[in-house]
């Protein structure tokens, strides 16, 4: 990020862009996985929204330093464009220093925990039917558990319905905006204040600026979610019920000719970006047990979803403007793609849960009668819940 302010040309760009996508691309299935690792399912929804609210602190702030910092333009020879990527770089680079002393991996090997600590942690974990908090052996059949697990595969459609919307808002909201007429009210307002004079980059400062408060209403909006479905657990509830609001304000930003009622359309269709990315996350993984299949499957699920960034950065095209209805149009579909395969994962995990309460799962348990062997036969409980996981008989699906 940094070196991108450094180049001269644009092969030199595409060059950066491409180590971007290179070394950022296992920072949030990394930390969604470590997160999973150290809490509670009931507990994990909250840590992950706020954890993913740093994208939409960094959407409002990033407003308010584009503004500031392009103001830099011409300091060092360098366009003002430039600086924002250097300045904002360097403050990831430190960050990125410090955490290799922060950051531990297990609760089973972390060094700051006393073993008091550690044995509470993994006690209170694998109650949870975390059953391989103690720590697990690498096992192939493990992977070939993931790539043969439905909610890979659904996971994998739900979170595509979900990412290619949120890129495409935080790709082009400064400009969406800008072409809602929202920066003549702004500017309005700043005669009213005294700013009689105006520079011929206010309407890009405006738009930069109007991005701020939408920015601060995701980040409460997605904590709220996160915390509501943590308490309730009914993730898939939270996921269609937000998905439908953020549909409803495409639908209104695609018919709508008010510039007030468009903005107010922004904010409703960030209900069904910001929110039920960190819920989709936490569903995904509150229903994968083991921590290697739980990796593979969110590797997954993440990788195939991010390849939609390469669609959504080119569905608003410059002649659609001012109201981009392709653009708003392809967001759209994708919400409903979102909504409608979150449809088929509770409806499926549901009828999976139902079974096993009949006991139409349980496994053979060698000294106890009961069981069909077709589900496997085992020397213990115990032994059933590090074989099979989240299939073992008394796992529970979140719905």
């Amino acid at each position: 990020m940094t070196v991108q302010g450094l180049v001269h040309n644009y092969g030199g760009l595409i060059t950066t862009r491409c180590f971007l996508g290179l070394f950022e691309a296992g920072l949030y299935p990394g930390v969604s996985y470590f997160l999973s690792c150290w809490y509670k399912r009931s507990e994990f929804g909250f840590r992950m929204a706020i954890f993913f609210s740093a994208t939409t602190i960094s959407g409002a702030f990033g407003g308010l330093l584009a503004a500031a910092i392009s103001k830099m333009d011409g300091i060092g020879g360098k366009p003002g464009w430039a600086w924002i990527f250097i300045l904002e770089g360097f403050a990831t680079v430190v960050a990125g220093i410090a955490s290799f002393w922060i950051i531990q991996d297990f609760p089973d090997t972390a060094k700051f925990l006393s073993e008091a600590e550690r044995t509470v942690i993994v006690r209170r974990l694998q109650e949870d039917n975390q059953f391989s908090a103690a720590g697990e052996i690498f096992r192939w059949k493990y992977i070939r558990q993931s790539l043969s697990d439905w909610k890979t595969y659904v996971g994998m459609i739900i979170q595509c319905g979900c990412v290619m919307p949120h890129y495409a808002f935080s790709l082009f909201l400064p400009s969406i905006i800008n072409q809602l007429g929202m920066h003549l009210i702004f500017r309005n307002l700043a005669f009213r204040v005294g700013f009689a004079h105006v520079d011929t980059g206010f309407r890009a400062t405006a738009a930069n600026l109007l991005t701020v408060p939408v920015y601060v209403f995701a980040c409460i909006i997605t904590c709220l979610v996160g915390f509501l479905a943590d308490r309730y657990g009914r993730r898939g509830f939270f996921n269609i019920g937000f998905l439908c609001l953020g549909a409803a304000g495409y639908i209104i930003l695609i018919s709508s000719r008010s510039a007030a009622l468009s903005y107010f359309a922004v904010y409703l269709a960030t209900c069904g970006i910001f929110p039920v990315i960190p819920n989709i996350t936490a569903w995904m993984l509150n229903n994968v047990e083991g921590s290697y299949k739980r990796s593979v499957s969110f590797a997954i699920i993440i990788g195939f979803g991010n390849i939609n960034g390469a669609i959504s950065s080119n569905v608003y095209r410059q002649k659609d403007q001012p109201r981009y209805v392709l653009g708003h149009g392809l967001v759209l579909m994708y919400i409903g793609i979102g909504l409608s395969f979150s449809t088929i994962y509770l409806i499926l995990a549901g009828r999976e849960n139902a079974r096993r309460e009949r006991g139409e799962r349980d496994e053979v348990i060698e000294g106890q009668s009961g069981g069909d062997e077709k589900n496997g036969t085992f020397e213990s409980v115990a032994e059933a819940k590090r074989e099979k996981g989240d299939e073992w008989s008394g796992y529970r699906y979140i719905l």
